[in-house]
């Protein structure tokens, strides 16, 4: 009779916590991590390649050394934030991380831009070639960033939703943080820049 009690209070509480949450949490947990590992898998392919760009716009003559500086600090700053799974769980150290890749985002913009005046840079095939590479991974990074803002939604919602929310606060299940910095989208325009000469004067006739 024990024997059954047992089983049947064992049923009752899987069920118990199948009702209320607890393996959805489970399961959004790990797929918001495994989101968040590709987010980092693809910021880091990034850096990889701004070393080869960096070397290869260095052999331009005259090439605007402020982008290039600035393209160089802001990757040293990207890569000085320790980016671990954790992360995720610390809304500070994620808006900083988040903050410092969309600057380098913005600094890589603005060196391509300023390339374009450099045709001899431009009919560089290594340059064409990393360029190639630099907006696939640029699209890769925006496609696993939506994977990870997606499943971070759903997860959230469970987070804050009631009955779950109970299931949350008791087995510490907080809220993510998500891609949510408004200037964003600002930080990674280029910025417009006229390459126009400006018209020659008029020749008195």
């Amino acid at each position: 009779m024990k024997r059954w009690l047992l089983i049947i209070a064992t049923a009752a509480s899987m069920l118990s916590l199948t009702g209320c949450g607890y393996n959805d949490f489970q399961r959004l947990d790990e797929k918001s991590k495994a989101a968040w590992s590709e987010v980092l898998n693809q910021y880091q392919r990034r850096s990889d390649l701004i070393p080869n760009i960096v070397a290869t716009v260095k052999g331009e003559a005259n090439f605007e050394q402020e982008t290039l500086t600035k393209v160089i600090e802001a990757r040293a700053k990207a890569t000085s934030i320790q980016a671990t799974p954790e992360l995720i769980n610390n809304p500070e150290a994620f808006n900083k991380f988040q903050q410092a890749q969309g600057e380098l985002s913005g600094a890589l913009s603005r060196l391509m831009v300023v390339a374009e005046k450099y045709p001899d840079l431009k009919a560089n095939q290594a340059f064409r070639d990393l360029r190639l590479t630099l907006e696939g991974t640029e699209n890769r990074i925006t496609v696993a960033r939506n994977e990870y803002i997606g499943t971070v939604q759903a997860y959230n919602i469970l987070a804050r939703s009631f009955p779950t929310n109970i299931t949350a606060k008791v087995f510490g299940y907080a809220v993510k943080p998500t891609f949510t910095v408004q200037n964003e989208a600002q930080i990674s325009q280029p910025p417009a820049v006229d390459f126009s000469k400006p018209a020659a004067p008029a020749t008195a006739k």
